[in-house]
């Protein structure tokens, strides 16, 4: 019975704490100023788009960048939503800290795929929407090349992107993707001198599993560079075209 009378006035003690603690820090004296920014840019060992020096000035002009204001004028939601206009950004948290900081916290949209041809040049990003070249980009990606529209982009392609990304053994083997007009696929490996065609993107995963048994059974014994052609477009079958 005291253990929990015990316990029960910690709780209460740590409740009481916290309130006074929250009291005290919203209502400091209205001549407090904002003494610094501590600016946090995540993914940046996955893309490399946006830099602290961008944001601070993309803040002043906008007049809100917060040093030297008073932290009771400082609009937390106003530079999260004027950041958020970015196009390279994908979210972001603006908040006050007890120190007389503001703290901003940047996530970088990640781009999984680039398309690029005579008419586009764009990111697919890890949310399947489209993203603005940015020569800054230093993640490697792989390139789609020929017929693409931005609905076939952002939806088949996308998926297929996802894919491609999160297996290892194809995301270090597949160098660029190929859309014919017709919308069928074509793959260009980075080992090998030969051409995949993949035909649609219907069953995509059965068939890259039909190649890769390919590729360790067969291209292994014979050669990679023994084929020009391999066509997986026709189920449980894959035909190869000699040099």
């Amino acid at each position: 019975m005291i253990k929990r009378v015990f316990i029960i006035l910690v709780l209460l003690a740590v409740i009481a704490y916290l309130i006074a603690a929250m009291v005290t820090f919203n209502n400091k004296p209205t001549g407090v100023v904002c003494t610094g920014v501590e600016l946090v840019i995540k993914d940046t060992l996955k893309a490399h788009f946006i830099t602290s020096e961008e944001i601070f000035r993309l803040l002043e002009n906008k007049k809100l960048y917060p040093v030297g204001k008073r932290m009771d004028e400082i609009n937390s939601l106003s530079i999260e939503k004027e950041l958020e206009q970015n196009p390279l950004i994908s979210r972001v948290e603006c908040y006050k800290t007890p120190s007389d900081k503001v703290c901003i916290e940047i996530h970088q949209r990640i781009p999984i795929l680039r398309v690029m041809n005579q008419k586009n040049d764009y990111f697919i990003d890890n949310q399947g929407t489209i993203m603005p070249h940015n020569t800054k980009c230093v993640s490697h990606l792989i390139i789609i090349t020929g017929s693409v529209d931005k609905a076939f982009a952002t939806q088949e392609l996308y998926t297929f992107g996802q894919y491609l990304n999160s297996n290892p053994f194809w995301s270090a083997q597949i160098e660029q993707i190929n859309i014919l007009p017709n919308e069928e696929v074509e793959l260009v490996p980075r080992i090998g001198d030969h051409i995949i065609h993949l035909g649609k993107l219907e069953n995509f995963e059965k068939k890259l599993e039909r190649l890769k048994t390919f590729y360790i059974k067969g291209l292994n014994k014979v050669g990679w560079n023994k084929y020009k052609r391999i066509n997986l477009e026709y189920s449980n079958q894959i035909i190869c075209t000699k040099r």
